[in-house]
């Protein structure tokens, strides 16, 4: 067999019993960095196609618009989807494509809710 082979005579031992894999702090991370990457531009009525789905962005305290920007979109193992912008995550999405509030926004949305209403 070539494997064991090769092994036998060109295979050398550490200098060190050390590992040379590094732990990571913020498991978080692993999400963004072990999923499916791909860029977009997105649209004039502020949306980007992904496969089959239309996804609208959300507005943003930033910026009025993303017309023609180039944006990222993660899709990962659950399927869910981002979309960011550089390192700004814009918006979250069901396998689906419909849009993931999150805490902080609808505490946003409530206080533009009220505000309406009085």
């Amino acid at each position: 067999m070539y494997v064991p082979d090769h092994n036998e005579r060109f295979a050398v031992l550490p200098e060190d019993g050390m590992s040379g894999f590094v732990e990571i702090k913020d498991k978080a991370l692993l999400r963004d960095i072990l999923c499916v990457q791909s860029e977009r531009v997105v649209g004039n009525d502020n949306t980007v196609r992904y496969k089959t789905m239309s996804l609208q962005l959300p507005q943003a305290s930033h910026r009025y618009h993303f017309v023609k920007a180039k944006v990222r979109i993660h899709e990962y193992p659950d399927g869910q989807l981002g979309v960011f912008h550089g390192p700004r995550k814009l918006a979250q999405y069901t396998k689906n494509g419909q849009i993931i509030i999150e805490q902080g926004q609808i505490q946003k949305l409530a206080a533009v809710v009220s505000c309406w209403q009085t």
